[in-house]
């Protein structure tokens, strides 16, 4: 089994914090997203992991500690990485066909925005499978049209009238992904676009007139980090999940507490100081940050920050911040001082 992670994209809605920092190295409950995303269906998919291909933008924001890091992240699950680059922002598909060398062979692919929690029992009937989860308002999604037989029968991009509420969260199944790879060719030599890219569901849709039988997989939890509001969202409820799963060590053993408390659940990082500070619940800080005479909770800190005089909620501060003051519901990027 591979695993084929597009996350080319700066995430410009999580602006100031991916000016530099490539949001899915962004980190949630103590890990970057793509860390996490890729750990998570390692562990469902519940067999061996042969190779993780990671597809990366321009090297001067994807750099050297970004594949070092995934190089890592791979190497610890057994897996051999491979690093392409996607030099334009050209859509979906063209970003997937960046990787064309590892197409082959079953393969998850998955894009490095999200969080799930799921079951990933795959139809061994089924020629691919598209993971959705039902929501509320399906006009503002990619939605799957099925018939009788609960096979894939078409892709509904943001439906004026109603299809069906099973929105696609952006992870697919091939049991044979050299399949795709033939359709996605066909869309790039046709030239076949939509706003100027290239997109998955056009291979996807090539396969179907073919007669591939597609079936859906429905996640239990589909957690968004598009932005401030919803990342901060995603840490609360990946916090929580992990305390009901019993993670260890969410709070190291090199914090140090000085008339302070944390109320659960928390991540804090190592070397993390807490001086006169309420902390939680739902509460991440990162690795060498000092936080004094501060009440915080349901907020996601990075590493290396200073935070003084604070009472926040809903706030996300980034890497090596100082900030003193009062204020609330902030977002703030690396390197900022407020004082």
């Amino acid at each position: 089994m591979k695993i084929i992670v597009p996350m080319a994209g700066r995430g410009s809605r999580l602006r100031p914090h991916t000016l530099t920092v490539p949001k899915p190295l962004i980190p949630v409950a103590g890990q970057p997203i793509v860390h996490r995303l890729v750990k998570d269906i390692a562990k469902v998919l519940n067999q061996p992991i042969e190779e993780i291909a990671f597809i990366l933008g321009d090297p001067a924001f994807f750099g050297d500690d970004v594949v070092e890091s995934l190089t890592a992240l791979a190497t610890d699950l057994g897996a051999k990485a491979s690093i392409y680059r996607q030099d334009q922002p050209l859509g979906t598909g063209h970003a997937i066909m960046c990787a064309k060398e590892s197409l082959s062979g079953p393969a998850v692919i998955a894009y490095a925005d999200t969080l799930i929690r799921a079951d990933f029992n795959l139809d061994p009937d089924a020629d691919a499978v598209i993971w959705v989860k039902q929501v509320d308002e399906p006009e503002a999604y990619g939605v799957v049209k099925l018939n009788d037989k609960k096979e894939i029968v078409e892709l509904v991009e943001k439906p004026k009238d109603f299809v069906s509420d099973l929105a696609v969260i952006g992870i697919y199944y091939f049991k044979d992904v050299s399949v795709l790879k033939q359709e996605l060719q066909v869309v790039l030599d046709n030239n076949i676009v939509h706003g100027g890219e290239y997109q998955i569901n056009d291979g996807i849709k090539g396969m179907m007139t073919k007669g591939k039988v597609f079936k859906t997989g429905e996640v239990e939890e589909w957690m968004d980090c598009g932005n401030k509001a919803v990342t901060v969202e995603t840490n609360t409820r990946m916090l929580g999940f992990l305390q009901a799963d019993g993670e260890e060590q969410m709070i190291a053993a090199s914090v140090t507490l000085e008339n302070s408390k944390i109320i659960k659940p928390c991540f804090i990082g190592e070397h993390v100081i807490l001086k006169n500070a309420t902390i939680g619940p739902n509460v991440s800080i990162g690795n060498n940050c000092t936080v004094t005479d501060a009440t915080i909770k349901n907020s996601l800190i990075q590493t290396n920050s200073v935070i003084k005089n604070a009472n926040l909620d809903e706030a996300m501060i980034g890497n090596h911040v100082h900030y003193d003051g009062n204020f609330k519901t902030i977002s703030i990027g690396d390197y900022s001082v407020l004082a």
